[in-house]
């Protein structure tokens, strides 16, 4: 199913000398009854789980983390007892320093060493467009309360052009800080979010300086771009193989027609299920003139997935490891479903992702 995410300096707000000798956290924290309490080192480790790394006791309004050294500065969260508020923050060798105030964590001055003082002009920056978000949360209930729905659409389309700010923000912050591991997380995010092609990201990523490029983050974004160039159109498609429902292993290249389709879908996915209509009709259509049709489930559970081949009338070729999002997915680069790939008789993608009338036209001009 598509996801939806939200620009990244909305999440973070609604959520220098280096040293070689690891890292000090220094922060002060105002605000009453507060001494004792514990706070957390957190950071999202693989599968974007949150995982802790420290732990530390507010003393005398004051606390410290020290860590050994890292290898990449990365994004943590010093979490404020056991509730959610927290405050974002780069760990980076050298010693950071913290100021705050118990009722307003997410205004947290940081500092003390050059990606921090980098973060934390973003965060400025970005607080102008999170209070904008604010006003117009409060705008939009007092609306809904008076049922008043002119402010409220209003207020919607006012919303939208804040979404577009924000993400034009991001951008203009990765073109003009190459330096800023911050600025590495944004765009890793705009590639996943596909909020730009990737010939965009590709320039922005190249802009990068070396050091930002070598970060954790930075190699994520090349070995994403490396993997998308694979599968992009134009790219001879990978080939694979999986059990099909009848727990035989079936390769892609052994059921190849003059235009193939690799169809991504499952059978919890909705939008793949309302598409499956569509593409019977243009399977019925073309099947004789060498279309050919590989569906490749990404369930959890094979009766489900066998269940709904047969409900839907899906009568091509079908493969499963029944592992969700598994190694198929992401030899093509695929974390959002439907996705859709088509080659031409040579196993070239000449297209992808085309729904309804649109990808009736492609099979039928390829099939000409």
């Amino acid at each position: 199913m598509k996801k939806i995410l939200v620009p990244f300096l909305l999440v973070l707000l609604m959520a220098a000398c280096q040293s070689h000798d690891g890292y000090t956290i220094e922060g002060t924290l105002e605000g009453e009854n507060i001494e004792g309490t514990e706070l957390t080192l957190r950071k999202y480790a693989e599968g974007n789980q949150l995982i802790t790394v420290d732990s530390a006791t507010i003393t005398n309004g004051s606390f410290t983390f020290k860590g050994a050294p890292t290898n990449s500065p990365e994004l943590h969260y010093i979490f404020f007892g056991k509730g959610q508020e927290n405050i974002p923050m780069i760990v980076e060798n050298g010693t950071i320093e913290i100021e705050a105030q118990r009722d307003s964590l997410a205004f947290a001055k940081i500092g003390g060493t050059t990606q921090n003082e980098l973060f934390y002009d973003f965060l400025k920056g970005s607080r102008v467009l999170s209070r904008k978000a604010s006003s117009m949360n409060q705008d939009m209930r007092a609306a809904q309360a008076k049922r008043d729905t002119v402010s409220m659409n209003a207020l919607r389309e006012e919303y939208f052009e804040l979404m577009e700010e924000a993400k034009e923000y991001e951008l203009n912050y990765v073109k003009n800080n190459p330096n800023a591991i911050v600025s590495a997380i944004i765009l890793y995010r705009v590639m996943a979010t596909k909020a730009k092609e990737n010939s965009e990201v590709q320039e922005l990523y190249n802009a990068l300086t070396p050091e930002i490029q070598e970060s954790n983050t930075g190699v994520k974004i090349k070995e994403a771009l490396e993997k998308d160039a694979n599968t992009s159109i134009g790219a001879k498609a990978p080939n694979f193989s999986a059990p099909s429902p009848n727990g035989d292993q079936l390769a892609l290249n052994e059921v190849m027609g003059k235009v193939t389709i690799v169809d991504f879908w499952a059978a919890w996915c909705r939008p793949c299920r309302q598409e499956n209509p569509n593409v019977v009709r243009v399977y019925n259509k073309y099947k004789d003139q060498g279309l050919s049709i590989l569906g490749v489930s990404l369930d959890r559970n094979a009766d489900d997935w066998k269940k709904a081949i047969q409900d839907d009338g899906l009568a091509w070729h079908h493969v499963s490891n029944v592992q969700y999002f598994d190694e198929i997915a992401k030899l093509y680069n695929v974390d959002a479903i439907p996705a859709t790939f088509i080659l031409d008789e040579n196993g070239i993608i000449v297209a992808k992702d085309l729904r309804g009338a649109s990808l009736d036209a492609k099979i039928g001009e390829l099939l000409q």
